[in-house]
C-alpha cells in the first residue's frame, strides 16, 4: 500500500477516535507515526507539535498536515488532513441531528458528562507526553529519569514563573522561549 493511502487511513482512524480535540489525540498520532510506522523521529514529532501550536487553526489538523507533509509531501499533507477531518465532519452532522431530537434526555446528558471525563484524561495524557519529550527526550513513562534535561527544565520553570507572576502575553513568551531554545540548543 502506498504511503499516501496509508496516511489517509491512519489519520481517518485517528480522526474517528479524536474525542477531546487536538491535545487529546497527540499520543495517538505519535503512536502511529513514530512508534508503529517509524516514519518520523520523536524529535521531529516534537518539532511538528511546536510548529502546529504556533500556526493558526486546530492543533489536530495542523499536526496532521505537517506530519503528512513530512512523510508524503503535498499529497501526504492533503491525505492526512482529509483523513483527520472527514470523520469529525460526518460525526458532527450525525450528532447534531441526534441531539436535536434528544435534547431533553437525561441519559444523553449523562453520556456527555462521561465523555468530558474521558477527554480530560486524554488531554492529561497528551500533556504528560509533551513534558516527557521536552524534559527527557522520551515519551514513555519508562524514560531514564537520570537523563533529565536541566536546561529545558530551567526554561520551563522560568517561563511558568514569568507567566504566573506578570501575566505576560503568551505570544511574547513563546518567542522568548524559542530564542532561549536557539541559544541553548544550537
Amino acid at each position: 500500500m502506498n504511503a499516501v493511502w496509508k496516511l489517509f487511513l491512519i489519520f481517518l482512524k485517528i480522526g474517528f477516535l479524536s474525542i477531546g480535540g487536538g491535545y487529546a489525540i497527540i499520543p495517538l498520532i505519535q503512536e502511529q507515526v513514530v512508534e508503529n510506522n517509524g516514519w518520523i523521529s520523536r524529535k521531529m514529532f516534537t518539532d511538528i507539535i511546536t510548529v502546529s501550536q504556533m500556526t493558526p487553526g486546530p492543533l489536530a489538523v495542523n499536526t496532521s498536515t505537517f506530519v503528512g507533509l513530512q512523510i508524503g509531501g503535498i499529497t501526504g499533507a492533503l491525505a492526512a488532513t482529509m483523513g483527520c477531518i472527514l470523520c469529525g465532519v460526518i460525526l458532527s452532522l450525525i450528532l447534531y441531528r441526534f441531539f436535536q431530537t434528544h435534547q431533553n434526555s437525561v441519559y444523553v446528558s449523562e453520556v456527555l458528562n462521561g465523555l468530558k471525563s474521558a477527554s480530560l484524561g486524554m488531554i492529561i495524557s497528551a500533556a504528560c507526553t509533551v513534558i516527557l519529550l521536552a524534559l527527557y527526550g522520551e515519551s514513555r513513562p519508562e524514560a531514564d529519569y537520570l537523563t533529565l534535561n536541566l536546561t529545558a527544565l530551567m526554561i520551563f520553570l522560568t517561563v511558568l514563573f514569568a507567566l504566573r507572576k506578570w501575566k505576560l502575553n503568551p505570544v511574547a513568551v513563546m518567542l522568548a522561549s524559542g530564542m532561549a531554545g536557539l541559544v541553548f540548543y544550537t
